[in-house]
């Protein structure tokens, strides 16, 4: 299990020494995957938070008439999985699925438990985490409403280089809450604009 990527990460918020590190590595269930697997189903329980250590998957809700709604992407270096796994909740209402072949570092919720209840750095850790993925939750909110189109597509691929190749258009229109209709306008009309 290679968690040099993971280590650079927590290492941005908290310092670690070798025996946080050796006790975290205990913890991590590395699990491989392929383009286009399920790794986690809607109604599936919600057991673990995943590190992509490689790849990108995508994280969404499909709602009773079978359209998927994208919740969020993530890439190499960025944790995933589902915040369902924190909670008392049974099952998971969200589907993760593999958008490219790469590997996931999982973290159980029992392990996670441990790990901060050994070690508060952690506890710093992850409470940084989290409350950066809620700002960015918070900023697409607003962006979706008071930023046009066109910018949050040039957003999205500044956000997520070359993940488009691996994607439906239907997955990006819905990340940017546009139909893929709409999307395709945008797309063209930018690139008249760079001719």
């Amino acid at each position: 299990m290679d968690n040099t990527l993971l280590l650079a990460h927590i290492k941005q918020f908290v310092e670690l020494k070798e025996e946080e590190i050796t006790f975290l590595e205990s913890l991590l269930i590395p699990r491989s995957f392929k383009q286009g697997e399920i790794l986690t189903k809607s109604g599936d329980a919600a057991r673990y938070l995943a590190y992509v250590n490689s790849g990108y998957v995508v994280t969404y809700y499909t709602d009773d008439q079978g359209a998927d709604h994208v919740i969020r992407f993530a890439a190499s270096g960025w944790w995933s999985g589902d915040i369902y796994s924190l909670s008392k909740e049974p099952n998971t209402p969200l589907t993760t699925k593999a958008l490219t072949d790469g590997e996931l570092l999982m973290l159980p919720r029992f392990a996670q438990n441990l790990l901060l209840e050994k070690y508060m750095k952690f506890e710093c850790y992850f409470r940084n985490l989290f409350q950066t993925a809620l700002m960015r939750q918070q900023m697409r909110f607003v962006e979706s409403h008071s930023v046009s189109a066109e910018l949050r597509y040039i957003k999205f691929q500044q956000t997520f280089p070359g993940i488009e190749q691996y994607l439906p258009q239907k997955y990006v229109a819905s990340y940017l809450g546009i139909t893929p209709e709409f999307l395709s306008k945008v797309r063209k009309k930018l690139s008249a604009n760079r001719t």
